[in-house]
C-alpha cells in the first residue's frame, strides 16, 4: 500500500492594533484571497501595495504558495498591516528560510514582529481631554 503525502499546509496570524489576520498557507500558484475575495478588488491601491511587499521581497518564492486570509477587527490601514504580516510569516514559516526572514526584518521590522503599543487609558480626572492634559490654568 503506497502512502499518500499530505500537502504541506503551514497557518499563521499577524496582529496590528485591534486587527487580527489569519491565514493558511499552501503550495500553489501565487493566488491570495482575503475573505474569499481576490487581492485585486479587496480595499484600496496603496494597501494591495502594502501586502504585495513581502511577496515582492521573495522573489519567486511567493508564487509558488496560495494564501487564504480571513480578517477581522480595526480599521482599514490596520487590516492592512495584520495581511502584510501574516503574509510575510507564512512565507518564512513554509519554506523556513532565516535568510528571507532578516531580509524582512531589514526592510520593516513590522513585517514580522507584533508591535506591542496601546493608547493609554483615561485617568479620572482628565475624563475627555486624554490621560494626562489638565486644564489650564492661568499664573496671574
Amino acid at each position: 500500500m503506497v502512502k499518500k503525502e499530505k500537502p504541506k499546509i503551514v497557518f499563521t496570524v499577524g496582529k496590528r492594533k485591534i486587527a487580527v489576520a489569519r491565514a493558511r498557507v499552501v503550495s500553489g500558484t501565487g493566488k491570495i484571497l482575503i475573505n474569499s475575495m481576490p487581492l485585486e478588488i479587496w480595499g484600496n491601491e496603496f494597501s494591495r501595495m502594502r501586502i504585495k511587499e513581502p511577496l515582492i521581497l521573495s522573489d519567486d518564492l511567493a508564487s509558488k504558495l496560495n494564501f487564504f486570509v480571513n480578517v477581522k477587527g480595526g480599521g482599514l490601514t490596520g487590516q492592512t498591516e495584520a495581511i502584510r504580516m501574516t503574509i510575510a510569516r507564512g512565507i518564512v514559516d513554509f519554506f523556513k528560510d532565516k535568510k528571507l526572514a532578516e531580509k524582512f526584518l531589514a526592510y520593516d521590522r513590522n513585517m514580522m514582529v507584533f508591535d506591542y503599543r496601546r493608547t493609554e487609558p483615561h485617568k479620572p480626572s482628565a475624563s475627555k481631554r486624554g490621560p494626562r492634559r489638565h486644564k489650564q490654568r492661568s499664573k496671574r
